[in-house]
């Protein structure tokens, strides 16, 4: 038997059907799963979910790291919706489910006659969750892919060199930023389902997560009529913010106002230019700019980027040298976070990212590694 060992958790004893696949559904499901609630996931037989044949990487035990990321924490049954006997699974599913979890395009699932209104009907406490692309409207029938998303909304206008290409950001934002939204949605409503007695339908579309999270760029549009293009690392609005070059390596920098661009200037060894009147408040600090980084990059250049961290950060400055992904982890650990966690199923070994939400006190963590396909379908179809 695979079924992972039911959690103590925050959701603990919540039932989730994650009818989901590739990301943004996944990661919502699972984060459901990381807070203690019972996650069997639907994969199509045969092929299961898109995302085990992403690699490389791969795992040690030849899972794509990509199918890792999202599904750990799961059951795993794999179904064909045209065939009557898995529907007649499905829908046993669907009657003990708190949560339900789809990425289908929109209409979809009442052709396989298991929609949502169905859903309710089998299951009038149900709690049913959509991600799609671009709506249930005008663009019902768009397939949302998160790098398509990424250009439509705008985000790759604003990504990139002043004079370079637009670019993507380099992991699926979009799906993971909706993932946490639909999250939102879907805890939101239990607590509604919870005081009434009915469940709510929540749905969450890729282009409005990324245009809220574009948040202060996108409000400039919308509240000003401005057009923000891109700036490489730099910041519209505040300076510098930006990364700047040192004898080795990068430093992002951030000075949020005029007190710590007098601290930053003096640890460089140039004061003088926090009297200097084309620097001294933020604005003439933005308006000025292309005068200001060429002489910071000056004065940065006698160190490396870990000197200058190594500096700069007891004065109180945010700065940080840039890393590797790598790199990064291994700051984590250092500073006490623990980002790593050892997983274990069916006696096979790995290794994923801790959820970031901690309580006090602190709830057992759930630790299975995701499902081999079908891993748990002979139990599950033998209880319908």
């Amino acid at each position: 038997m695979t079924t992972p060992q039911q959690p103590a958790g925050p959701l603990a004893g919540l039932r989730v059907l994650d009818l989901s696949r590739i990301l943004a559904g996944p990661m919502a499901a699972m984060t459901l799963a990381d807070l203690g609630a019972e996650v069997v996931k639907v994969e199509r037989a045969g092929a299961g979910d898109d995302t085990r044949t992403w690699g490389p990487p791969y795992a040690e035990d030849g899972t794509a790291t990509y199918f890792q990321t999202a599904n750990r924490n799961k059951q795993s049954v794999a179904l064909d919706f045209t065939n009557e006997d898995d529907l007649r699974v499905v829908r046993g599913l669907i009657r003990d489910a708190d949560i339900a979890v789809d990425n289908f395009l929109p209409g979809a699932l009442d052709r396989l006659g298991i929609g949502h209104e169905t859903m309710r009907e089998l299951n009038p406490r149900i709690v049913t969750a959509t991600i799609s692309g671009f709506g249930s409207a005008g663009g019902a029938s768009r397939p949302g892919y998160d790098f398509v998303v990424q250009a439509l909304s705008g985000l790759m206008h604003v990504t990139g060199e002043r004079d370079g290409a637009a670019m993507k950001v380099g992991v699926a934002l979009v799906d993971i930023l909706a993932a946490k939204d639909l999250t939102i949605g879907v805890l939101a409503a239990l607590r509604h389902r919870d005081a009434t007695g009915t469940g709510l339908h929540v749905e969450v579309n890729l282009l409005s997560s990324i245009q809220q999270a574009l948040a202060n760029q996108s409000q400039a549009v919308v509240g000003a009529g401005a057009s923000p293009t891109r700036l490489g690392n730099m910041h519209p609005s505040i300076c510098p913010y930006e990364s700047l070059p040192c004898a080795e390596g990068e430093l992002a920098v951030a000075v949020g106002n005029d007190k710590q661009f007098r601290v930053f200037v003096r640890e460089l060894g140039v004061p003088q230019l926090a009297d200097d009147e084309r620097f001294a408040t933020n604005p003439l600090r933005v308006e000025h700019r292309e005068a200001l980084r060429p002489l910071l990059s000056e004065a940065l250049a006698g160190k490396s980027a870990a000197e200058w961290q190594e500096q700069l950060v007891p004065a109180g400055l945010a700065v940080g040298k840039v890393n590797t992904i790598a790199e990064g982890i291994a700051l984590a650990q250092e500073l006490g976070i623990d980002p790593v966690v050892s997983l274990e199923r069916d006696g096979v070994a790995s290794r994923g990212l801790r959820h970031p939400i901690r309580y006090t006190p602190e709830f057992p963590l759930p630790l299975v590694g995701p499902p081999a396909l079908d891993a748990d379908g002979d139990e599950i179809r033998a209880r319908y």
